[in-house]
């Protein structure tokens, strides 16, 4: 099971959730729920704090509300020629919080604590797949 194509660096080559890679590909955002205890996460986890590992894929709608968000101005190499670029954390309706870069179609001037966002797939060069935060 491979998780090569995520995000513009890959960590891990082998993982139990490499159906979030094939979902993203789709264009479908999927998290994760406990049968257990409930506990949903976002990205996907493969078990649960809980401790149980009974673990079901959910699709969550995207909708997400914006809690915070910095401007960044440097980088990691492989980000260097996004700079600059604003990075937040939103929640989602459903209650998990992402950290996820907002669209460039995003002005700062239109930035504000609690708009409305949508967290959307999207391929980059090379056929990677990456999520990021747009306007509904």
């Amino acid at each position: 099971m491979s998780f090569g194509k995520f995000g513009k660096v890959s960590y891990v080559s082998e993982t139990k959730l490499q159906k979030f890679e094939q979902d993203l590909e789709a264009g479908k955002i999927m998290g994760t729920r406990c049968k257990t205890c409930g506990k949903l996460y976002f990205p996907p986890r493969a078990d649960c704090t809980c401790l149980k590992g009974n673990i079901e894929w959910v699709e969550l709608t995207g909708n997400c509300r914006l809690l915070t968000y910095s401007t960044l101005f440097f980088a990691p190499a492989s980000f260097r020629y996004e700079v600059p670029y604003m990075l937040a954390v939103a929640q989602f309706d459903e209650g998990p919080t992402v950290l996820a870069p907002l669209s460039k179609d995003i002005t700062e001037d239109e930035v504000k604590s609690g708009m409305s966002l949508k967290l959307i797939p999207m391929e980059l060069a090379g056929g990677r797949v990456i999520y990021e935060l747009r306007k509904p």
